[in-house]
């Protein structure tokens, strides 16, 4: 799964190297995003052009009674997008990119739980591949959801899944609004290559929500 991810880019850097049409809204770069908080996130709800807004991590189905956390799906697993109802419409009709600059994911171990920082190797700003879609009662609500796959080996060490990583070259294909067939963009959710990958053990601070900053994603020791 994927439960804390980083976002330290700002808005300027997202609009460039999303190659968004039009302003990126105003928000705080987080070393560690938390379910529902409010984070950038990029759609393509015409045929041209790329926006992006803040939605909250957590998807609320638009049929929920009430926005209430219980309802709130964080990860969606790609091997049910096409079957299970939460998933079905999101994914035929509102996919999304979820900019980040890594994620975190933990080990269990002797003395507790060790959280690791996993980022692509190369890229400072990626995007997992991610569902939205919207709540409305007495306000407007849009939330959204990280797709997992089966984890590559080197993350498997830590959990059995993790996010979905779209390759910048497929970002065209998996917004795009006039492709409502599941079954055509399931080959774009398979795990990056751990030589793709870097990962390293950091501090348990980060295991507290209120924490926050650049030392959650320093190494605290040599990889096992």
């Amino acid at each position: 799964m994927c439960g804390r991810y980083t976002i330290a880019a700002g808005p300027g850097f997202i609009a460039e190297w999303f190659q968004v049409d039009g302003p990126v809204p105003e928000y705080e770069p987080s070393f560690n995003v938390t379910p529902d908080s409010d984070v950038p996130v990029i759609t393509r709800p015409a045929p041209d052009g790329r926006t992006c807004s803040l939605m909250r991590w957590g998807l609320i189905p638009h049929w929920a009674e009430e926005p209430k956390t219980c309802y709130s799906l964080i990860n969606a697993k790609a091997e049910t997008l096409a079957e299970k109802p939460v998933w079905r419409g999101p994914f035929r009709h509102r996919r999304c990119l979820v900019p980040a600059t890594g994620f975190y994911e933990w080990q269990k171990t002797e003395s507790g739980k060790q959280p690791w920082y996993i980022r692509p190797a190369t890229d400072p700003l990626f995007a997992f591949a991610g569902l939205w879609d919207y709540w409305e009662g007495d306000r407007l609500i849009n939330s959204f959801a990280i797709i997992t796959v089966p984890a590559n080996p080197a993350v498997a060490k830590l959990h059995d899944r993790m996010p979905a990583i779209l390759e910048p070259g497929d970002y065209d294909r998996w917004l795009d609004p006039a492709q409502t067939e599941p079954y055509a963009l399931q080959d774009l959710l398979a795990p990056l290559p751990p030589e793709r990958l870097e990962m390293y053990p950091v501090s348990r601070r980060v295991n507290n929500p209120r924490h926050d900053g650049p030392d959650l994603i320093r190494p605290v020791g040599p990889p096992e």
